[in-house]
């Protein structure tokens, strides 16, 4: 008996010697990424395969959300690698000086526009767009000007927080500039709730709380291929659609740079690329294979406003937001 107890102890002491010597690659991203219906869960797999190490994946609500956290935790964040940041989020990100270069080579990717950045690395990109199920709204807004002059019940997420939400205001203001404010003015008494995040938005918008939610030209895609469902859809507007390039980086104080860098190549391997419509229900920023059917056209028209541009008129964008709803 006492052997036994011995050769257990034994056993622990050494699973446990074993553990502490695995290395851990944090990665923090956003809620829908790491949920168990996203891809969070089969890239572990696929990269706990062969990097010897385990990765652990820290949902911290949408993308803006995921960057505030880091930027208030700073040096002393455990996050080796951030997943989720966007184009949009660019200006913030370099004024948080949290992140080195990702040295990954870019010739595979696919985006429909060059891209060159040497911190942040896209991993996924999309248009956005207000969704609505064609057995409640027959005749859906064509543009952003008939959208605000309707009465269709909306739900959005606030650009505060949600990188979506961002995008929204964003586009508002590209599309008109100097008049945004009327607009937003417009529009206001259509928006039924603005939720901190897209997961709280689009369920919501399931339950049929709104006609309409602020989402992506793909997201019908998902209740085509894994639901057999046709009747969501993405209306199309004639000023085009804002587009979303989804990003990662390495976090420049982390004590596993080789292994975030290992986990970024990772990202933009097939291994993940190829999941990426089925389960980020994205266009995948270097893709090696047919999109699935189901996955519509992208628009015609698409917006992607410079960083600079972006820097210059985010918080005035937010703004004339904030003060349209607070009237």
């Amino acid at each position: 008996m006492n052997n036994r107890l011995t050769l257990a102890a034994a056993l622990v002491i050494a699973t446990g010697a074993a553990s502490a010597d695995t290395p851990e690659l944090v990665v923090y991203t956003y809620d829908s990424f790491a949920a168990e219906w996203g891809p969070g869960p089969a890239i572990k797999a696929s990269f706990e395969a062969e990097c010897a190490c385990t990765l652990t994946f820290v949902p911290a609500g949408d993308g803006a959300e995921v960057l505030s956290r880091l930027r208030l935790e700073g040096a002393r964040s455990d996050a080796d690698v951030v997943v989720g940041l966007d184009s949009s989020l660019i200006p913030q990100a370099n004024d948080a000086g949290l992140f080195a270069p990702h040295g990954q080579d870019m010739a595979g990717l696919t985006l429909p526009i060059s891209w060159d950045d040497a911190t942040y690395l896209p991993f996924d990109w999309g248009y956005l767009a207000f969704v609505f199920d064609q057995t409640r709204l027959a005749n859906p807004p064509a543009s952003l000007e008939e959208l605000a002059r309707g009465d269709v019940s909306v739900i959005i997420q606030d650009p505060r927080s949600s990188t979506p939400g961002l995008g929204l205001v964003l586009w508002a203001k590209a599309v008109f500039g100097d008049e945004a404010h009327q607009f937003w003015d417009a529009f206001a008494d259509q928006i039924v709730t603005v939720t901190p995040g897209w997961s709280e938005a689009y369920g919501l918008f399931l339950e049929g709380e709104a006609e309409m939610v602020l989402s992506y030209t793909t997201s019908p895609a998902y209740h085509i291929i894994a639901e057999g469902d046709d009747t969501k859809a993405a209306a199309r507007f004639a000023e085009g659609h804002y587009m979303q390039i989804e990003l990662a980086a390495q976090l420049a104080g982390s004590d596993q740079p080789a292994l975030a860098a290992a986990f970024l190549a990772h990202l933009i391997s097939p291994a993940v690329q190829d999941i990426i419509p089925t389960s980020n229900w994205m266009y995948p920023a270097a893709q090696s294979a047919a999109l699935p059917d189901g996955f519509v056209a992208a628009p015609d028209e698409a917006l992607l406003m410079p960083t600079d541009w972006v820097a210059a008129n985010r918080d005035l964008a937010i703004d004339e937001w904030l003060a349209a709803l607070a009237r």
